[in-house]
């Protein structure tokens, strides 16, 4: 039996990191239409930021199975789009004179907590409903950092399985070596 040259690309919904920016989308969402002026294009720049961090990670899972190197490259762009909105959240902060909670204070603790046991939207919703503008921003600083360790993991993975067993291109290549030897 020969390798087949197309492999199945994997289901993004079980990935750790589409699950944790699925969160962080509708926690921008909620944020930017509950605390932020009508008309301020921060709005529309942190959904999209957050928008993007989810997307490119089903973009580059659909890309996989002809383009390792455009699902790295998707992937990459998603943790980039997660640090911008990571920016704008910080900024949020420091520009309203909110504290940004430090690392290992009380409340980082326990949101880092949660982050690690929760991947579903519904209970950060339900949270994001009780709270105010400052604890949410933290809330998805926290989740920002923990959906970016994923996606540099990610990377990493991706990274060695290149390495590891090539790209589409060399194997179209050997394939094809491989039929016209027989």
């Amino acid at each position: 039996m020969t390798e087949k040259l197309i492999r199945h690309n994997g289901n993004y919904r079980k990935l750790l990191s589409y699950q944790k920016a699925e969160v962080i989308y509708e926690m921008t969402y909620y944020f930017c239409h509950h605390f932020l002026q009508r008309g301020d294009r921060t709005i529309d720049q942190m959904i999209q930021a957050a928008r993007s961090g989810k997307q490119n990670i089903i973009e580059g899972c659909a890309a996989s199975s002809t383009s390792a190197k455009t699902e790295i490259k998707l992937v990459n762009v998603a943790k980039a789009s997660l640090q911008e909105l990571l920016e704008d959240y910080i900024d949020y902060l420091r520009t309203r004179g909110f504290r940004q909670w430090e690392e290992n204070s009380p409340e980082w603790i326990a949101m880092r907590r949660l982050g690690r046991e929760h991947n579903d939207s519904s209970f950060f919703m339900r949270l994001c409903e009780t709270r105010p503008a400052a604890t949410i921003a933290n809330m998805a600083i926290i989740l920002i950092y923990q959906a970016d360790y994923l996606l540099f993991k990610q990377l990493e993975r991706l990274e060695s399985m290149f390495i590891e067993n090539g790209g589409f291109s060399e194997k179209m290549m050997k394939a094809r070596k491989k039929r016209r030897g027989r």
